[in-house]
């Protein structure tokens, strides 16, 4: 009933006017022909092989071996006990000699066939390709009912599936989408055919890429086909899909290397033709070779030089020959040697050549030596004295005994490099880290693209660390570029020390970290354990940090107010989604611009998570030696060694102001009272001079009310105490709510003061509570800070 509905919904897709009743079982024989009149393309399959090329013995005694000029080796055969009778049925032939040619079918399904192949396990059929036309408005005017093909009713009811890897699914027509269903009505493949104006043709469009033609594959262990198509009405849904429209439509599974498509060939087509399709055949009572081997009674390979192969399309299995023998392995002494020495054509043998079972030997004849096996490799016999050999012996064993030693001491130094290179990986949680990553592919949800890189692997991509390739040098550690082997282009962070309590969890954490898939996140790509401190491979960010882009002299360029707040807007929204959505929630531990990296765009990427933790589930908080950079620490982060996300909202106020002011969070061209930002726009703040702080190109283009907001949210991130900051996630909506506000054109005309409320809402607050200038700490510039109660 599923099946029928959606046929129906589909017919009622593609035709208003028309509707295809479904064929029973029994019709099939008139959906599935033998010869294809008028092939696609006009493209003829190869003939099936006749049963004068292929060994004797390829039936049952007694048993017909042709129908036709079609071969018919057994497990399949014609009549009472010239088959294989498994219970599964399929290998049962009927031959109607009636007919002109005669026609092979399988009993029970009528499946007309046209070759069967014994070594390749395949068989071939043909089909009609489905077509509907439609008129100039896009009525349906007629066509060819989809042609249904069942190899049995469940998996293992026959032995035939259709070839995943021999057919595709095509469509062809303009604008049309082709699929087709299994059994119970679900969708197994499909594709989208849309054609282009003439005059915008794109070159190649011929080859069947979406433009007039498309293809897709089909899943293994596939054993029904049902197609459909789905018009679209003229008028309706994008325009894209009214250019060009064709009369008619067509969908089918075809055998690949059989189908060639030409535009000029089949845009305007309204014929019918047939296709021809690849089958995958096998013994399906038994899942593999190894559950074959069990009941040997029934294992299907009977010849005593016979191999089982377990099947790749669907469970079972199928026998050939071994090795240097022909025939049916499928029959008693049904495989055969191999006489080589009489097909010098395929065994070449330049020599005396001797038969052996299953194989051959080619010798050179007397007074020649060399290789026999090669034209002209056999050359007369050089005179070799007594004393020369005697002198080549010993010049030889000196050689062996020096290149052994050589080669021991070799071996040795490899041993122990590659022992220490195992200890480092386990010592730095490799093995750990390789047990989850299975775990995670197991529970189907992947590593993330994570790799464990080998130490060769980076050495090669860096140039063995060259300094040419030093992107950077930070308290951590030096970044260096590297181009990997497939030509990606990623940063390589090879860090000084690491200590052992971080080491117990590194694995967990590089893991976890790998999950984050944010486009504001720098992405870890994996890593290096097999050195002495671990080698982290992050995605390449091509523009640098925010840090050199604001400071830095030679590029001290205009940089508009939105850019800014895109910008910080970004990198909250990073910070949020790795405070709210990772799991376990993640601390970034130094949120500066200098970990801010900006790519040809300019769009922000959080980088550097080697300050980083992972806060456990039930926790809110983490209790550690303090860790960051003077200038961004959080005062309450100092005070209590617990570092919360409220710490990583502090920094990232102090990143705001940098980017609003464009000065350092330290620094030290002014008295000594006004080397810290934070200290120096809190003191403004009190006075209400902090407009002054901003930097010129900021004065000129913030709005007052933005100003206001904006200040009012760098007191809200500066907050002495975690729990009257905002959390990041609230952050990144007010900026990008300010960003949306300054570029919408009501925030640019005056008198629109009920348009400007309805766009930035105002938030009470109590300024002067906020700032407590006693609470300023004021650190060195650049320095990193630990302390340890």
């Amino acid at each position: 009933m599923q099946r029928e509905a959606r046929r129906c919904l589909s017919e009622s897709t593609t035709s208003e006017m028309a509707t295809a009743p479904r064929r029973s079982l029994q019709a099939i024989a008139a959906l599935v022909v033998l010869l294809a009149p008028a092939a696609l393309a006009q493209r003829q399959p190869p003939p099936p092989p006749s049963s004068a090329t292929l060994p004797l013995g390829v039936a049952r005694p007694g048993c017909r071996d042709s129908c036709g000029n079609i071969t018919i080796p057994y497990p399949f055969g014609i009549g009472a006990g010239c088959y294989r009778d498994d219970g599964t049925g399929g290998f049962q032939l009927l031959c109607d000699d009636s007919r002109s040619p005669p026609r092979l079918t399988v009993y029970g399904y009528d499946h007309q066939l046209a070759g069967l192949s014994l070594v390749d396990g395949e068989a071939r059929a043909y089909l009609n390709a489905t077509r509907e036309c439609f008129n100039s408005t896009g009525g349906y005017v007629g066509g060819r009912p989809g042609a249904y093909m069942s190899l049995g009713g469940s998996p293992g009811a026959s032995p035939f599936f259709f070839s995943p890897a021999k057919n595709r699914l095509v469509a062809i027509g303009c604008p049309n989408l082709g699929y087709f269903v299994d059994d119970k009505g679900y969708y197994v493949s499909g594709c989208m055919s849309v054609c282009r104006p003439s005059q915008y043709n794109i070159p190649g469009q011929g080859s069947c890429t979406g433009v007039g033609c498309c293809q897709s594959a089909i899943p293994p262990a596939v054993y029904f086909y049902e197609p459909h198509q789905i018009n679209f009405q003229q008028g309706q849904g994008d325009p894209a899909f009214a250019s060009n429209v064709t009369t008619c439509h067509y969908v089918f599974l075809v055998e690949t290397e059989w189908f060639s498509y030409s535009d000029r060939v089949f845009l305007n087509r309204t014929d019918d033709f047939d296709v021809p399709v690849v089958l995958d055949w096998g013994i399906r009572n038994a899942g593999n070779c190894s559950a074959a081997k069990r009941n040997m009674t029934d294992y299907a390979c009977r010849s005593a030089n016979s191999d089982c192969v377990t099947s790749t399309n669907g469970a079972g299995y199928r026998c050939n020959c071994s090795k240097g023998y022909e025939g049916n392995p499928y029959l008693d002494g049904g495989c055969r040697d191999i006489d080589e020495c009489r097909r010098p054509d395929k065994y070449p043998c330049y020599g005396d050549c001797t038969n052996l079972p299953g194989n051959y030997t080619c010798k050179c004849r007397p007074g020649t030596d060399g290789d026999a096996y090669q034209q002209n490799g056999c050359r007369p016999k050089d005179k070799f004295t007594l004393a020369l050999k005697v002198v080549t012996g010993v010049s030889v064993g000196v050689f062996l005994s020096v290149f052994m030693c050589f080669w021991l001491y070799l071996g040795l130094q490899k041993r122990k490099l590659i022992r220490t290179k195992q200890r480092f990986f386990e010592q730095n949680g490799g093995v750990i880290l390789q047990q989850q990553m299975r775990s995670y592919s197991s529970a189907g949800a992947g590593a993330g693209g994570f790799k464990i890189f080998s130490e060769e692997e980076l050495e090669k991509a860096t140039n063995s660390f060259a300094a040419d390739r030093v992107l950077g040098r930070g308290g951590h550690g030096v970044v260096y570029r590297g181009v990997l082997e497939d030509k990606t282009v990623v940063a390589i962070k090879r860090s000084k020390m690491m200590e052992e309590a971080q080491t117990k969890e590194f694995a967990r954490e590089m893991l976890i970290l790998s999950q984050i898939n944010h486009r504001n996140v720098v992405k870890l790509l994996g890593c290096c354990l097999e050195v002495e401190v671990p080698m982290l491979v992050y995605e390449f960010v091509s523009n640098g940090t925010l840090y050199h882009y604001i400071h830095d002299k030679d590029l001290k360029a205009d940089i508009t107010l939105d850019t800014r707040l895109r910008i910080a807007a970004e990198s909250a929204e990073a910070l949020g989604y790795m405070h709210s959505s990772a799991s376990p929630p993640i601390l970034h531990g130094d949120v500066k611009t200098a970990n801010i990296l900006l790519d040809d765009k300019l769009t922000a990427k959080v980088s550097d998570f080697g300050a980083s933790k992972l806060a456990p589930a039930d926790e809110a908080e983490i209790a550690t030696l303090v860790q960051g950079t003077c200038g961004y620490l959080d005062p309450e982060y100092l005070m209590t060694c617990q570092l919360t996300d409220k710490s990583d909202v502090y920094s990232f106020g102090v990143v705001l102001l940098e980017l609003l002011t464009r000065k350092k969070a330290l620094y030290f061209d002014g008295p000594e009272e006004d080397r810290s930002l934070v200290s120096c726009f809190m003191t403004a703040m009190k006075a209400g001079r902090h407009e002054e702080l901003l930097d010129s190109q900021v004065r000129n283009e913030m709005r007052a009310e933005v100003l206001e907001e904006i200040a009012h949210l760098v007191m809200r991130c500066l907050n002495m105490s975690g729990e009257e900051r905002p959390t990041m996630k609230e952050a990144a909506e007010r900026l990008e709510k300010l960003r949306r506000y300054q570029q919408h054109p009501w925030a640019q005309a005056d008198g629109n003061l009920e348009e400007r409320q309805t766009l930035l809402p105002m938030e009470q607050r109590d300024l002067p509570s906020m700032i407590r200038q006693q609470d300023v700490l004021d650190l060195e510039e650049g320095s990193t800070y630990t302390y340890s109660l």
